[in-house]
């Protein structure tokens, strides 16, 4: 274990060296620390990666998905729920979100025929969510028109929140401890968790974001006060909601929802000054630091997942699904839309995949009986992410310039970075 914190906290301080050299030439820090991870994988021969199935594992990664979930749902680009453009951002998640999964799920069926269809979900739900971490410059990137940049931003803030329920739903029908479920007895469990988790996180969201507003007027609290608040609320959420054994991600994310609602309440009232956007920087730094370490195991999980061999058939899966099973659903979605077709394909081709991924396949590792089934899912999760840092990592700049053009040499406009500072945030907290 000492061995392993001498390797991430070097690694970490490196990087943090050497950042901004780094980000220009579009190298961010999870390649760094899977490349990291990989090598130390190779070196120790993935003694590191057993640690993975554990229940100290599972709960570090249960509490970094709780607190990512979280400030997503924080982040409401122009104060609404789904951003600035709330009907492009509903076709992504209300439409293509659900089409990509079923497609997942119906080529994984011809692919790999002999497992169930409740893996399968469980498979499709590691595998869809997006995530900006291994891209996070695509968002700022002012070849990228500002309305595809919004949806997809506001697409992978809350996609990890909305396919949660599905899947524990997914985990539970499968089975753990080689106890299997019926679709009438998952379902059965899975609603009242996620109707106990709607009713706690909307709960603890308003209460605690009430009492800030009420602390801030009577002029309790200090800036440091208020960013450690801010940190504790999505635990808070959390842990309480477990205890009333429901969805504890489901809290989390509506516990975010009802937080930004409720704190912005005096902005909308009375005029009263914003929230200033250092409250969210212990947590963000917290979680960023927090999925670095996430990072490091990733590519030590790569290392143990390629020794076991290559099985070409969800080597065939995992490259679909950051493909065709993403951008065929989002051209279907868009339909009838004012996106141009070459936009419908940027937001379909710009779909990495990252923490949420990491989080959900090492849960499902943990919790499903060793044997195959959990060796797929952790398989596919590796593959998946692992081709979503290479293509989307390292290629996106490549991407994004053979799907649009030269960089705009004048500065401003729809755009510009400056104007997509705010909606930026979020993604910068996985990095």
């Amino acid at each position: 274990m000492i061995f392993v914190l001498i390797v991430i906290t070097t690694v970490v301080a490196g990087w943090s060296l050497v950042a901004g050299r780094l980000e220009q030439r579009h190298v961010r820090a999870p390649l760094v620390l899977v490349l990291a991870g990989v090598v130390t994988g190779v070196f120790t021969h993935s003694h590191i990666a057993v640690t993975l199935n554990s229940q100290v594992a599972q709960h570090v990664a249960e509490v970094i998905l709780a607190v990512l979930l979280f400030v997503d749902a924080t982040e409401l680009p122009g104060g609404r729920l789904f951003g600035n453009d709330p009907g492009s951002a509903a076709r992504a998640l209300l439409v293509a979100l659900p089409l990509s999964l079923i497609a997942a799920v119906l080529l994984g069926m011809w692919l790999l025929p002999g497992l169930p269809v409740a893996l399968l979900l469980l498979i499709a739900c590691i595998v869809v969510p997006t995530d900006f971490a291994p891209a996070e410059t695509l968002v700022r990137d002012r070849r990228i028109p500002a309305r595809v940049r919004s949806v997809l931003n506001v697409e992978s803030g809350y996609n990890d929140g909305i396919v949660s329920p599905l899947f524990l739903f997914a985990l539970i029908l499968v089975g753990t401890n080689s106890v299997t479920r019926t679709p009438e007895q998952a379902l059965g469990t899975a609603v009242p968790f996620a109707l106990k988790a709607l009713v706690a996180g909307f709960v603890v969201g308003a209460l605690v974001a009430w009492l800030i507003n009420l602390a801030d007027r009577a002029e309790w609290m200090t800036e440091q006060s208020r960013r450690i608040v801010v940190l504790v609320t999505p635990l808070l959420a959390y842990t309480v909601t477990t205890a009333m054994d429901g969805n504890g991600f489901v809290a989390s994310f509506v516990c975010g929802i009802a937080f930004r609602y409720v704190r912005q309440a005096p902005v909308r009232r009375r005029g009263a000054s914003a929230p200033h956007a250092s409250d969210f920087q212990l947590i963000e730094d917290a979680n960023s630091m927090a999925t670095m370490c996430m990072w490091f195991f990733f590519g030590n999980a790569v290392v143990l997942a390629v020794g076991e061999g290559i099985h070409w058939p969800t080597v065939v899966l995992c490259a679909a699904a950051l493909t065709v099973v993403r951008i065929l659903p989002i051209m279907l979605a868009f339909l009838g839309s004012t996106f141009t077709w070459r936009e419908r394909l940027m937001v379909g081709a710009l779909g990495p995949r990252g923490t949420t991924s990491i989080v959900f396949g090492l849960l499902a590792f943990n919790a499903l009986p060793d044997g195959p089934y959990a060796d797929t899912a952790l398989y596919a999760m590796t593959l998946t992410v692992l081709g979503s840092v290479l293509l989307h990592g390292g290629g996106s700049v490549v991407i994004a310039r053979s799907l649009t053009g030269p960089l705009p040499s004048a500065a401003g406009g729809p755009g510009s970075p400056g104007t997509d500072e705010p909606d930026s945030r979020a993604v910068a907290t996985r990095s």
